[in-house]
Formats: structure tokens, C-alpha cells, sequence
């Protein structure tokens, strides 16, 4: 994983500052349920395994209380369920030493407060910071309209450009605020999420592009009748990438908080299956086709509550007809922004 390097430092950092006998606390928000879901802890209780070797202070017991946050309607028992048959795989060390790593799951939004004061060493979340904790209101309410763009579109007014961007700065700054609140002084946060280049606008780049195709997709089934003209034009995501700079601001903005450790970007092909090198799509048909179902595992929930279910197999099944068409001009490529955050001691 291209984030693994930032998760291990933070790790090492807490380890380092912890007494002997300390448990350590994390906690993984937007956790999802997937298969993926417990890489994280598997990277932590890896770090961990390798810190006391190195240390050789195989004789130190680290116990490990990990909590898996994501919204009450996450499927908690799918991850309970698989951790009989993954997890001992994922965490089972050959030392004479364990370090006992206890799971509990953590329904609630990241814009509230979810933990103790003071409780947490180090907080890890992955693609989840792009979803904001509602939908403009000047665009909930009516007051402005974006036509046929569910996002931040070619066409969108720069009016609601500035809606989106004003609900991200105040869910970033309460996500600091309350994070900053649950951290123990020294504490460590690891924020992985999509974004856009420096200079980028927020028309501009592969995260609005996959979302673009999604609105054509959406009006295709308007044309077709499948979808009524008002229920496309008042459905907006609650979403927004900020670019590298954005995000800097925002945290040096609250320096008595943070200290911004570490901030970089990398570009990650929306395509998870290609790894080709180049800018050529080699298959566009079977790349458009994995990139539909990311994008539908990510909004599913959201055309399901605004649009029903029936809509859902032909839209996607649209969706990747225009994208593979639209992946002949190039890859369709992410911007990655990762944060390493530690809590200022002031």
C-alpha cells in the first residue's frame, strides 16, 4: 500500500512515546466492511511485531484496543463475521510474546464525537474525508441549482463551486477540532483521501471526471424516462476533493491543534486491476467496467435513497458504456492526498 510507509512511522512514534505496560489505542474511521477492512489493523499489529523486535523488547506485553468506526448503517456483522476466518491469519505472531489486539466496532459520523477525551493514541482514515456531512444547504434548500451535474460539473456555477468548498472547510475543521479533542497530547493521525494537484480546479482532474461521466450516465436514463428531469436536478453529493493546498491552509489555519508532520500526493488509477505503465488504456471496456463497480460500491446508498432501486443495474451498466469511451483518451487517474498529523502539545 502507498500509505503504508506514513502509517508505520505514526505507529513507531506512538510506541515510542508510550509507558511500559501502556495499551495502545486506534482507531480506523470510515472503515467500511470489505475485504480490505482489516488491512489496517494487520499494518499495525505488523509495525508493532517489528518495533519489539528491534527493540528487542520481546518481553513487553502490548495489548492493542482497535475500534472500526463507520455510519450506523455499515454492515458491522459482515466484519464480526469474517474475523473468525481472517483475522488470526492477519495478526498472529510467531513470537513467544502476543500482543492481544481487541476489536470492537464504533457506529457514527466522523463529524461527532465518537470517543473519550483524551483516549486515543493514533486515529487512521482512508478515502472517507472526500464525503461531507451533508449537501450545501443553498443547494439542499433550492436556492441555487447546479442542472444536471451531481457534482462539481464543467458547467457548474462558480456560486455553488464556493458552496462546496465553504461545507468541506467547516466538516475539515470540525473533524480537526473533535479528533483534537480524543487524542491523547502527542497523538497521531493518518488521513488518506482523494484530492486535487496544486493550481488544479475543482472542474478539473480525474476526481471530477468519473463524476462527470456519472451525471451523462444519469441524463442518458432523463432522456430514456427513466429518471424524472427534477429528481436528477436536485440531487447533489455530499462531496468534495480539495486540492493539496486547500488542505494546508486549513491546517495551518489551526496550528494550536495540529502540527502538520507530513503532506504529500501521489496518483492512484481509479482502475485498482490496472497497473500498466503508461497513460494507454489497454482494455477500456474491462477497465471501464472495474471502475463502475468502485463507484457504485462508494454512491450505491445515495442513488438508491434519491432515485430507487431499479434505476441501478442500467445506470451502471451506462455509466461504463460512456467511460470506456471517455478512457480512450487516457487513464483516468486519482489524485492521493496523505496527512500526518500530530497533536500540538500547546
Amino acid at each position: 500500500m502507498e500509505t503504508w510507509p506514513e502509517l508505520q512511522e505514526a505507529v513507531t512514534e506512538v510506541l515510542n512515546s508510550l509507558s511500559p505496560g501502556s495499551p495502545m489505542v486506534t482507531a480506523d474511521l470510515g472503515c467500511s466492511s470489505g475485504p480490505n477492512t482489516l488491512l489496517v489493523v494487520s499494518e499495525v499489529m505488523s509495525t508493532i511485531r517489528a518495533y519489539l523486535r528491534e527493540t528487542a523488547d520481546n518481553s513487553r506485553a502490548m495489548e492493542v484496543q482497535f475500534f472500526l468506526n463507520d455510519l450506523p448503517g455499515n454492515d458491522f456483522n459482515l466484519i464480526f463475521g469474517s474475523l473468525d476466518e481472517q483475522f488470526h491469519s492477519l495478526v498472529t505472531m510467531e513470537e513467544k510474546t502476543v500482543s492481544p489486539c481487541y476489536i470492537a466496532g464504533l457506529p457514527g459520523s466522523m463529524y461527532t464525537r465518537i470517543l473519550p477525551c483524551q483516549s486515543v493514541h493514533l486515529f487512521h482514515s482512508s478515502h472517507c474525508l472526500i464525503w461531507r456531512s451533508k449537501v450545501p444547504e443553498g443547494l439542499s434548500n433550492g436556492t441555487h441549482v447546479n442542472g444536471y451535474n451531481i457534482y462539481i460539473g464543467k458547467t457548474t456555477p462558480q456560486v455553488v463551486v464556493k458552496l462546496f468548498r465553504e461545507q468541506f472547510e467547516k466538516d475539515f475543521e470540525l473533524f480537526l477540532t473533535l479528533r483534537n479533542e480524543e487524542l491523547v497530547s502527542g497523538g497521531r493521525m493518518v488521513l488518506t483521501f482523494a484530492g486535487r494537484k496544486r493550481g488544479e480546479m475543482p472542474m478539473h482532474g480525474g476526481v471530477a471526471r468519473v463524476w462527470e461521466v456519472l451525471s451523462e450516465a444519469l441524463e442518458y436514463l432523463v432522456h430514456r424516462g427513466r429518471v424524472e428531469k427534477k429528481k436528477l436536478s436536485s440531487f447533489n453529493m455530499p462531496y468534495y476533493a480539495p486540492s493539496l493546498d486547500e488542505v494546508t491552509q486549513l491546517i495551518k489555519k489551526q496550528n494550536d491543534l495540529f502540527d502538520l508532520e507530513d503532506i504529500r500526493l501521489f496518483e492512484s488509477n481509479w482502475d485498482a486491476h490496472d497497473d500498466s505503465d503508461g497513460d494507454v488504456v489497454l482494455d477500456c471496456s474491462s477497465s471501464a467496467a472495474n471502475i463502475a463497480k468502485i463507484i457504485r460500491a462508494g454512491i450505491e446508498p445515495l442513488i438508491i435513497n434519491h432515485f430507487g432501486e431499479d434505476i441501478l443495474d442500467e445506470l451502471f451498466r451506462v455509466y461504463a458504456s460512456i467511460l470506456a469511451k471517455n478512457l480512450e483518451k487516457g487513464k483516468a487517474m486519482c489524485p492521493v492526498i496523505v496527512v500526518t498529523l500530530k497533536k500540538s502539545k500547546n
